[in-house]
């Protein structure tokens, strides 16, 4: 394999890595944020009322996007077996 070729594929295993992740971060940033909303408006600081929303809402995601990221993983990893 040349060094080029390795490079490349490194380069396409960072992207797949972070679009597969996207969803999921996404869904986190955007959950904490709200709960953080919620939990600074109530005056209401357990760590619970913050942690299960986000737990859930992670969940539902993978639930989701699961097929998805499967089948983008295994496409790169075919990518990558067949070589040049």
């Amino acid at each position: 394999m040349a060094e080029t070729d390795l490079v490349e594929l490194v380069r396409e295993s960072l992207l797949a890595g972070v679009t597969v992740l996207m969803p999921v971060l996404a869904t986190v940033l955007v959950v904490g944020i709200l709960t953080g909303l919620v939990q600074a408006a109530t005056g209401v600081h357990e760590p619970a009322v913050g942690l299960v929303p986000r737990l859930f809402a992670t969940g539902l995601v993978l639930l989701w996007t699961l097929p998805w990221m499967v089948e983008r993983m295994t496409d790169l990893v075919r990518v990558a077996a067949s070589g040049p």
